[in-house]
């Protein structure tokens, strides 16, 4: 899992074209840089379930330079975008995946962008975009089923921040739910 944050966490992608045109990117590299499992574009930052094709550094180059030279190309924006580096975690098995990939869905109900991860456009929990299938080899997880979100990814410290209402990323109360379901193919991983 990648996380990578925008410069001084400034919440751009809080933008609809900008969130926009970062999916595009991130599809854009999608198969021939890395596979693509699930994420989540926050208004600050990025998570990502990824394989990489290529070096973990070559594919997040291909995403934050990619959008960043797409970014001023096609919006205009000269502005730094991207924090310098990124914070990776490596999925150990099954369970870690499992426990992962329901960190990056629910991470905007977490920070009360939605109420439930499918109501989340800018997310791989909303069904609308298409991933890859979860890596094949890893191990099988314990027989106990993980219920409702990881408390957080350890490279998390920073809180969320109320945003403006009337974008995709409004503000709304959540209540305690379970975990939304994964990709198909983590219903093997209970």
């Amino acid at each position: 899992m990648i996380t990578t944050s925008t410069w001084e966490r400034r919440d751009i992608f809080r933008n609809e074209r900008w969130a926009n045109l970062f999916i595009d990117t991130i599809n854009h590299y999608r198969g021939s840089a890395y596979l693509l499992h699930e994420f989540v574009i926050m208004p600050d930052h990025l998570h990502a379930i990824i394989t990489s094709l290529t070096s973990l550094e070559k594919a997040v180059q291909f995403i934050k330079g990619g959008f960043s030279y797409r970014a001023k190309k096609e919006l205009g924006s000269n502005m730094e975008i991207w924090q310098e580096g990124f914070s990776d975690h490596r999925i150990r098995d099954a369970s870690d995946y499992r426990i992962h990939a329901i960190y990056v869905r629910q991470n905007p109900v977490r920070k009360h962008l939605c109420e439930k991860a499918e109501q989340y456009l800018y997310s791989s929990a909303s069904g609308r975009f298409e991933l890859d299938d979860v890596p094949q080899g890893l191990k099988p997880s314990s027989s106990e089923e993980l219920h409702g979100a990881a408390e957080a990814a350890p490279f998390q410290s920073k809180t969320g921040r109320g945003l403006a209402t009337a974008s995709p990323f409004s503000k709304t109360s959540t209540k305690d739910s379970a975990a939304e379901p994964l990709h198909p193919a983590l219903k093997n991983f209970k």
